[in-house]
């Protein structure tokens, strides 16, 4: 079981303020305990332990603040226009510290890009990272977010203001286009959406 090096109080404080409800422990040596997603953690004295399926979707609230992360986002549409997933994943020095994925409905392949893209970054900037560098394999979003391409549709383009704003709230960002070999995770995710749905 993963255990998250911080002090139970201050990881409390770092859980509530990411909206994730804290309940009092179950028993006497348990200060307190919270869910979210896949995970659940339990405070005591001097550590707090995180497991379930996915501990990732805690242990990321629990780390401090800051550093660097790597952000893969992937889009799926089957039949453009038609039913629609997205997956996103984000990695840094300590592995996968989270990911996730969907089904939005049924849209193009260009829109389910950019929702996996907001989606992942928006997922950054709650786990408190300061850097990304975000990587995807739709060469087309890529180059219309950095402005090397219009974005003519008027949805896209709704879509490419979002992501820009998003970026600004993180103090360095890249963003580059990468096979689809290098973004396996992302679009494992939001293939395995669309089997499920």
């Amino acid at each position: 079981m993963p255990t998250a090096d911080c002090d139970p109080e201050e990881a409390r404080r770092r859980l509530e303020e990411a909206g994730v409800s804290v309940e009092e422990g179950n028993t006497e040596y348990e200060r307190w305990r919270a869910s979210r997603g896949g995970a659940n953690a339990v405070a005591y004295d001097d550590k707090v332990v995180v497991q379930g399926a996915r501990p990732t979707d805690l242990l990321a609230l629990l780390r401090k603040s800051g550093g660097r992360a790597h952000v893969y986002f992937d889009g799926a549409s089957r039949g453009n226009p038609g039913p629609a997933a997205v997956g996103w994943a984000i990695v840094n020095s300590d592995g996968i510290v989270g990911e996730g994925s969907e089904t939005i409905g049924e849209t193009t392949n260009n829109r389910a890009e950019y929702e996996a893209l907001i989606r992942g970054l928006e997922a950054a900037a709650e786990f408190g990272f300061e850097e990304v560098d975000v990587r995807g394999d739709s060469e087309l979003i890529v180059k219309q977010v950095r402005g090397e391409y219009d974005a003519n549709n008027p949805e896209l383009r709704e879509r490419r203001v979002r992501v820009r704003e998003l970026l600004e709230r993180f103090d360095r960002w890249t963003l580059e286009h990468v096979p689809r070999e290098i973004n396996d995770r992302a679009d494992s995710l939001a293939n395995e959406a669309l089997d499920h749905a």
